[in-house]
């Protein structure tokens, strides 16, 4: 039997152009997380869909519509981790999942939940079973994850995966950074919270091809916006090309001052030469520096923008409030007339 947890739960999705499944799939999600916790919600991320999803969510929000059902259609499509943090920082519940109904299991989520409501500040779910996708884009792939492992210390694949449950206090830790949007996918697993890595195996709905090139700029965004080593680098070489040319200078005047049989020229244009890369050198450093101090006190714009917003009419956490309406016409005004109160 399945265990029953008294939170209140906040559960994400990421839609885009599923406007033919959408309603039998918050059905299914809304009768197994209504049995599952005391109060639920659910928050539906429209990512610029362009077929009628607009128009199946104002169905689904309307009186007769589902209960307990948020929804944010954006304007333009964003990547998938914005579109997440969208719902993120509209969750009211106690732990927040985030799921996408195409690739994740949603029948994994008690068990994630136990482990949530057993003291675990984030909870990832790796499911095994991949979509097919091209050699090339799984060659970028493992590079990149190679890379971000190396500079970050964590697989931001399978340690970080985007199968996750949140607790409230991991979310109110991302929104004091600039960019939560961004450091929202791997702050979780660096930020020194009580961390559980499950796997399971579930063959995706859907297969999706994923677009290498979209991706590829995503994967340096992350690299770049989480981590200043590739900056470090550069200004590293930068440092690395001054010195360089500081010594072969050196090495130029050792050897006009000891060797008579130079070619006429060499020595000053080898020193012109040295002494134009030592300066271009030095410009990168601090230019390098002046980036990387730039960066840290940047604080952008927000990454999307909601266009419409939907609330279902009935909400059952209302209804479930220790409120009474005064009757009025039990209601007595004091009597004015002094004599009659006598």
């Amino acid at each position: 039997m399945m265990e029953f947890f008294p939170v209140f739960l906040s559960v994400v999705f990421v839609v885009r152009n599923q406007s033919d499944c959408i309603e039998k799939m918050l059905s299914e999600a809304a009768a197994g997380i209504s049995s599952l916790v005391c109060d639920y919600e659910l928050i539906v991320i429209d990512n610029a869909s362009d077929d009628d999803s607009v128009f199946v969510f104002k169905n689904l929000t309307g009186e007769n519509g589902q209960p307990n059902l948020q929804v944010f259609a954006l304007t333009k499509e964003v990547d998938a981790d914005t579109a997440a943090w969208v719902g993120l920082e509209n969750a009211l519940g106690d732990f927040v999942a985030i799921i996408d109904p195409l690739a994740d299991d949603i029948g994994f989520l008690p068990e994630m939940l136990d482990r949530a409501v057993n003291g675990a500040d984030v909870v990832f779910a790796n499911n095994m079973q991949k979509s097919a996708q091209s050699l090339a884009y799984r060659s970028a792939y493992a590079v990149f994850n190679g890379l971000y492992k190396r500079f970050n210390g964590i697989h931001l694949a399978n340690e970080a995966p985007q199968y996750r449950v949140l607790s409230k206090r991991v979310i109110n830790f991302i929104l004091q950074h600039p960019q939560p949007g961004m450091t929202y996918r791997h702050l979780p697993a660096t930020g020194g919270f009580a961390r559980v890595n499950l796997s399971y195996s579930a063959m995706p709905k859907v297969s999706r091809a994923k677009q290498l090139g979209e991706s590829v700029d995503r994967g340096m965004r992350l690299l770049v916006s989480t981590t200043r080593a590739p900056m470090r680098l550069v200004t590293s070489l930068s440092l690395f090309g001054a010195v360089a040319n500081l010594v072969y200078s050196i090495y130029v005047v050792a050897v006009g001052l000891l060797k008579t049989d130079v070619a006429p020229g060499w020595i000053s244009l080898s020193l012109q030469q040295s002494g134009m890369f030592f300066l271009i050198s030095l410009v990168l450093l601090v230019l390098g520096e002046y980036i990387l101090h730039m960066v840290s006190l940047s604080n952008e714009g927000p990454l999307y923008h909601v266009g419409q917003e939907f609330t279902s009419a009935r909400m059952t956490r209302r209804e479930k409030l220790n409120i009474e309406e005064a009757d009025p016409k039990t209601h007595h005004e004091p009597d004015a007339d002094p004599e009659r109160a006598a």
